[in-house]
C-alpha cells in the first residue's frame, strides 16, 4: 500500500516533474477544489517564475492564494464586507508565508535576484537547478501552511 503523501511533499513533487512553482501548489489541493485538473493547471500556469518569470510575486505564494479563492472568495460584484474579509484571508496567510519565507513574497527577493524581469525561457530542471534554488522549499512550506491554514479557517 501507497503511503500517502503530505501536501507539501505532493506539491515537491509536482514541481519536480516540471510543474511550476504555482501549478505544483494549487494542484496538491485538486481533491478539495471544485475544478477539473486541466483547468486548474491552465489558470496557475501564468504565476510560475513570479508571473511569467517576471520575478514578482512568488508563484508558490500565488498558488496558494488561487486555492483560497477557490475554496472561500467571491464570485459577485462585491464591495463590502464579503470582500473586505477576504482580502483579510489573503493577507493573513500573506503574513505566514513571509513568516516562512524570510519576509517576502517576491520572487526576485526569495531567489536574490537583481532587479528586472528573467528571460522567459524556463531554466533546464537538472540537479543543479534543485540545488541552488530554494523554490522546491519555498513550494513544500507553502502548501504545508496553506493546509494547516484552510483547516484552521475550516475551508477544507
Amino acid at each position: 500500500m501507497e503511503e500517502k503523501l503530505s501536501r507539501g511533499e505532493l506539491a515537491e513533487k509536482y514541481f519536480r516533474e516540471g510543474y511550476n512553482c504555482s501549478q505544483a501548489v494549487a494542484l496538491s489541493f485538486l481533491d478539495v477544489l471544485e475544478i477539473d485538473k486541466s483547468t486548474l493547471l491552465k489558470l496557475s500556469s501564468s504565476f510560475g517564475g513570479g508571473i511569467g518569470r517576471l520575478r514578482e510575486v512568488c508563484g508558490a505564494f500565488s498558488g496558494a492564494v488561487m486555492v483560497i479563492g477557490l475554496l472561500s472568495g467571491y464570485d459577485t460584484p462585491e464591495t463590502g464586507k464579503v470582500k473586505a474579509d477576504h482580502y483579510a484571508m489573503i493577507q493573513d496567510y500573506s503574513q505566514i508565508f513571509s513568516g516562512m519565507s524570510g519576509g517576502s513574497i517576491v520572487c526576485r527577493e526569495l531567489l536574490h535576484l537583481g532587479p528586472g524581469k528573467d528571460s522567459p525561457v524556463p531554466s533546464e530542471r537538472t540537479p543543479e537547478f534543485y540545488k541552488k534554488r530554494p523554490c522546491p522549499e519555498l513550494i513544500r512550506n507553502s502548501a504545508e501552511l496553506l493546509d494547516g491554514f484552510l483547516r484552521e479557517k475550516k475551508l477544507i
